[in-house]
C-alpha cells in the first residue's frame, strides 16, 4: 500500500517543494491549505483543512497518515500548545514518522521557538528526522522582494557575514528521500545549505548581473532593521524578533558553512545560486513593473 504523507505549510515556498518530491517519488500527499488553493495548484491532491491553533482540524488531517512533514508558521510562538500536542496527536494516530523542518544553530539557539519542537520530539523517542535549513535563496524574492524592487538594496544587519544560500528545491528532495528510508534517518539531525558562500556585496554583484540594474548591499544596523521589519514592512513582533536575530547571527559565520549534506543524501550536489537566481529573474522583473 502506497504511504500517504500529510505535508503542513503545503502552499508556501518550502511545503510546495516538499509536495512536489514526495509525489515524484510515488507518495500519496495530503496538503494543508483551503481545498479551493490547493486543488488549483494540485487538481490530484488531498486536500485539508488544518490550524496548528484549532485541535479539532488536527485528527481529520492526521486519519490514516504514514509521515508528517512539520513546518512551523512563522506567526507561531507557542509551541507548547500548538506543534508540540499536535506531534503527540500524531504519534497517537500512529503517524510512523515526523520530518520537522528547524533552522539552523537551533541545537546551541535555546531561544528560538524551533528549539522546543527539536526537544519535544526528542523526548518522544527516534521517529524523527530534523532538517536545519541555513538561509533560503527564496528569501531574495519574498523577504528582501520590497527592498530589491522599490529601492534596488539588500538591507539587512549582515554586515560581511558569509551566507550559503539553499535553495527550497533541495529541501523538497531531501523531505522525500528521508521518508522513502525513514528507519536510516530516525532519530538524525542534518544541517541543510547551498555549495558555496557568498558575501552581501557579492550577492548584490550577482543579482545586479542578473537583473540588469544595481543593487547595492547596504548593511544595517540592529535597531534600523527590527524598525524596518516592524514599521515599514509590518510583521508580527515575534517575527522580527526571530528574523532580526538569525541575521545578526551571519555576521560571525552562523550561515556560511556549505553543503556537506545533499551530496550524501541525494547524490548530487546543492543547487547553485546562479540557478536560482537564473530561474527568478522574470519574477523580480515583474514586480519592479507592477510596482
Amino acid at each position: 500500500m502506497t504511504a500517504r504523507v500529510l505535508v503542513t505549510g503545503a502552499l508556501g515556498n518550502v511545503g510546495q517543494e516538499v509536495v512536489r518530491a514526495c509525489r515524484s517519488a510515488g507518495f500519496l500527499v495530503r496538503a494543508t491549505g483551503a481545498p479551493p488553493k490547493v486543488h488549483a495548484r494540485w487538481p490530484d491532491v488531498e486536500a485539508v483543512e488544518f490550524d496548528f491553533t484549532k485541535r479539532a482540524t488536527w485528527a481529520g488531517a492526521l486519519d490514516s497518515v504514514d509521515f508528517v512533514f512539520l513546518l512551523r508558521p512563522p506567526p507561531l510562538g507557542h509551541m507548547s500548545t500548538t506543534i508540540n500536542p499536535c506531534v503527540d496527536a500524531a504519534y497517537s494516530a500512529k503517524v510512523k514518522h515526523v520530518v520537522f523542518l528547524s533552522v539552523a544553530g537551533a541545537e546551541t539557539k535555546t531561544w528560538v521557538p524551533h528549539r522546543k519542537v527539536e526537544d519535544h520530539l526528542k523526548a518522544t523517542g527516534t521517529a524523527w528526522t530534523i532538517l536545519r535549513p541555513g538561509f533560503f535563496a527564496q528569501n531574495l524574492g519574498d523577504a528582501y522582494l520590497r527592498d530589491l524592487v522599490e529601492d534596488d538594496r539588500l538591507f539587512v544587519p549582515a554586515a560581511r557575514g558569509r551566507v550559503a544560500f539553499l535553495d527550497v528545491v533541495d529541501v523538497g528532495d531531501v523531505v522525500a528521500k528521508v521518508l522513502e528510508n525513514p528507519l536510516l534517518h530516525r532519530g538524525r539531525a542534518y544541517r541543510l545549505a547551498g555549495p558555496e558562500a557568498v558575501t552581501f556585496d557579492q550577492l548584490a554583484t550577482l543579482l545586479t548581473d542578473a537583473l540588469g540594474r544595481s543593487i547595492t548591499y547596504r548593511p544595517a544596523s540592529i535597531a534600523s532593521y527590527a524598525w524596518h521589519l516592524w514599521r515599514h514592512r509590518r510583521l508580527p513582533l515575534m517575527q522580527v524578533v526571530v528574523q532580526t536575530v538569525l541575521h545578526v547571527g551571519l555576521r560571525s559565520g552562523d550561515a556560511e558553512a556549505v553543503d556537506d549534506v545533499q551530496r550524501s543524501l541525494l547524490g548530487r550536489e546543492a543547487t547553485p545560486l546562479r540557478v536560482y537566481l537564473g530561474r527568478s529573474t522574470q519574477r523580480w522583473t515583474r514586480a519592479a513593473q507592477s510596482a
